[in-house]
């Protein structure tokens, strides 16, 4: 039996599960080249693109690798944009945390806010002690947003990863459960 997926409340929050339905609300954010540029994607072009996006979802969860949630408006219920986890290693304790968010939204600390309550869920319920964020130099209001939220740079991964046809630097964060007391 599948255990239902949490849902996570925030102040002006709803963290959910995405689903086929959502795909319309993502895709407006998922092509927009200001967003997916330091995801290591290219703008997703069809609702299809979206699917594969969602699939890939539902699979870290079954997998136990990881754990997406949809961001919700409390006054809304549209998804506009998706922060959780990925790369999770439960025998280490570990997990990365990923977060994308729509540009209409930007700057009204939404990101922050969400990142938060996943950053707590992850502690809390998943048993994690290290939670890392790997985020391209150029990114700069990403960087900005974790050292907010309390990680630490710990270094440069170069050619970290191969994306979009190009080699990555990524710079390695993370924030451990004792940071956070």
């Amino acid at each position: 039996m599948q255990k239902e997926f949490p849902i996570i409340e925030t102040e002006r929050l709803i963290l959910r599960e995405v689903t086929f339905e959502d795909a319309e609300d993502m895709l407006t954010y998922l092509s927009d080249p200001d967003v997916v540029k330091h995801m290591g994607l290219e703008p997703y072009e069809t609702v299809e693109d979206v699917h594969s996006e969602i699939q890939w979802y539902q699979s870290i969860v079954k997998e136990g690798s990881g754990m997406r949630w949809g961001i919700t408006l409390r006054n809304s219920g549209n998804v506009i944009g998706s922060c959780g986890f990925l790369n999770r290693a439960p025998k280490h304790f570990r997990a990365e945390v990923g977060f994308e968010l729509s540009k209409h939204y930007w700057g009204k600390g939404i990101a922050a806010e969400a990142l938060e309550a996943v950053v707590k869920f992850g502690f809390e319920h998943l048993q994690l002690e290290r939670i890392e964020a790997l985020i391209e130099p150029a990114n700069a209001p990403s960087q900005k947003l974790v050292e907010k939220t309390g990680f630490m740079k710990e270094g440069l991964l170069r050619h970290y990863e191969y994306t979009c046809g190009k080699f990555d630097d990524l710079f390695i964060y993370s924030i451990l459960k004792g940071d956070l007391t």
